[in-house]
């Protein structure tokens, strides 16, 4: 039977461990110093190296070269058993099938034994997270006083379920995620030893797939090459299930020109194209990641040719950071959803139409030069087009339109006068239904309201904390408020919020009152006015 690749190319001595100086560095620090711990934990994603350098420990520990910087030397009797897995002073312990505390007993009758060969017995315990409690427990007094022959090293990929008295007894290295191209080099390395024929965008793709971890990323080369053919970029795609990245960019232009018909058909050709669905949202979060960290300046850490950055910076600059970070949002969560859903397409679907604004939720810039000013958000309904007599008064800016929306006094609004306070309370239910359907963020602000009043034309908010007034004075949510009212009372009215405090309330509240003057601290503590 064919080995496979990963296990064929593990790592055998220090100097072939991938990405994890930080670790390795210290472990041959301490093989020098021969000041080598009796307990460690090695902590990280999958794949990106802990039981090979845990067994690369065991290696050295145990090593016959004279020399204590050499260790090991990969040669020597013990080495080479080690390599072969018949060497009996390493135990291997898989944890996830080894739960119980009876196992544990067991191994802590057997550990008082001598070392057979070498000078230290090694335990190597992997996904060590998933023993129970008690098998915890018992573990506990060997860790802390072990035999002087004894080695435990424990691995696990979910170091916040070991309880923290294993914590304390151990010496904790954290192994990180392998950067995309320290992958590539070392998978053309192994195509050159392996004669398989590869082109650099396949190795790129295969180890942005990998995610960091480099065991995943051989065993996808590992399956591509049992194709027999050259892997291309087409072949890796075909066979890994991954949508072109074409694909993905039509899909972003579809998202900021508001083309549904566009966008959904994007998407059901990448799925009709054989690209799994989960595979073809990751790639969509991973292309709005570029694009988040090209707007905040970090373009460097974008793994992209030079032509794709030049794209990405386009599309960075036509949206805002809060945009995209919902974009993210909303594909980061069909991901999941699409673990469950029964149409492989839905979640997808359902994340495109909100992203493109057809809940009211999510505004998309205008592309704009980056030196120009602050970009207005393109409205989330879409307006009737306007009539003839409409289109000539528009020709001529009027007064009104010279300054901020929300900035207009009282006097320029037109019908405030006839709303009153009874008129907004009786249909505030409607009115908040309707920003609700148009932004669900204004909505819940409106329903945190203290105070509705109508007073000298203008709709006065008020809420318990300044906290809550910035928020609802966002040009955004003004807006929204003063469209629900127009549309329900035909009535446009300026919004003013303000902080009260305490009980004050509509009921009670006079706006000619100082909330923090006596009459108002009066309020706050419960009292009401009375009128004579």
């Amino acid at each position: 039977m064919t080995q496979a690749l990963y296990r064929k190319w593990r790592p055998r001595k220090w100097e072939q461990v991938i990405a994890q100086d930080h670790v390795v560095k210290t472990l041959r620090n301490a093989i020098q110093a021969d000041k080598v711990g009796h307990a460690y934990l090695f902590s990280g994603p999958r794949g990106t190296g802990k039981t090979t350098t845990a067994r690369l420990l065991a290696k050295a520990v145990n090593c016959l070269a004279p020399e204590l910087a050499d260790r090991p030397c990969d040669e020597c009797k013990n080495c080479t058993a080690v390599n072969e897995g018949r060497y009996l002073d390493l135990i291997e312990i898989d944890a996830a099938s080894n739960t119980s505390v009876e196992d544990i007993r067991e191994l802590r009758d057997k550990i008082n034994f001598s070392p057979s060969d070498g000078k230290y017995k090694v335990y190597i315990i992997d996904e060590v997270h998933m023993l129970s409690t008690a098998a915890f427990n018992a573990l506990l007094k060997t860790l802390e006083e072990p035999p002087a022959h004894a080695i435990f090293i424990l691995a696990t990929t979910e170091v916040h379920k070991i309880p923290a008295t294993v914590l304390s007894r151990c010496q904790r290295h954290e192994f990180r995620r392998i950067p995309v191209m320290d992958i590539v080099e070392t998978l053309k390395g192994l195509c050159k030893e392996e004669n398989i024929e590869a082109d650099e965008e396949a190795l790129i793709l295969i180890a942005r797939q990998s995610t960091g971890a480099m065991r995943d990323g051989i065993s996808l080369l590992d399956q591509l090459a049992s194709t027999g053919e050259r892997i291309t970029l087409e072949l890796a795609q075909l066979v890994l299930g991954t949508a072109t990245n074409q694909l993905v960019v039509e899909l972003i232009n579809a998202i900021q020109t508001r083309d549904t018909a566009q966008g959904l058909e994007v998407i059901h050709r990448a799925l009709d194209g054989g690209s799994d669905p989960r595979q073809y949202a990751r790639q969509v979060v991973e292309y709005l990641r570029g694009l988040l960290l090209i707007r905040m300046g970090n373009d460097k850490q974008v793994d992209a040719t030079k032509e794709s950055k030049d794209l990405m910076r386009q599309h960075s600059q036509t949206v805002e950071t809060g945009v995209l970070l919902e974009w993210i949002r909303l594909f980061n969560e069909a991901i999941n959803d699409l673990r469950t859903s029964w149409q492989p397409s839905m979640a997808l679907e359902m994340a495109f139409a909100k992203a493109v604004g057809e809940d009211g939720e999510v505004q998309v810039q205008e592309h704009r030069p980056q030196k120009a000013a602050p970009v207005k958000s393109i409205e989330t309904q879409p307006k009737p087009a306007a009539r003839p007599a409409e289109k000539a008064a528009a020709a001529e800016p009027s007064k009104t339109d010279q300054q901020p929306e929300e900035l207009k006094p009282a006097k320029a609004q037109t019908g405030g006068d006839s709303v009153t306070t009874q008129t907004i309370k009786e249909n505030w239910n409607t009115i908040r239904a309707e920003v609700k359907r148009q932004r669900s963020q204004t909505e819940a602000l409106l329903n945190s309201q203290k105070l509705v009043q109508v007073k000298d034309g203008a709709l006065i908010l008020g809420f318990a904390s300044e906290v809550l007034k910035s928020k609802m004075e966002l040009a955004e949510n003004l807006e929204v408020t003063r469209e629900a009212i127009s549309m329900i009372l035909k009535v446009d009215l300026p919004i003013i919020c303000m902080v009260v405090n305490g009980k004050m309330t509509s009921s009670n509240v006079d706006l000619d009152v100082d909330a923090d003057g006596i009459v108002g601290t009066a309020l706050n503590l419960g009292g009401k006015l009375r009128r004579e």
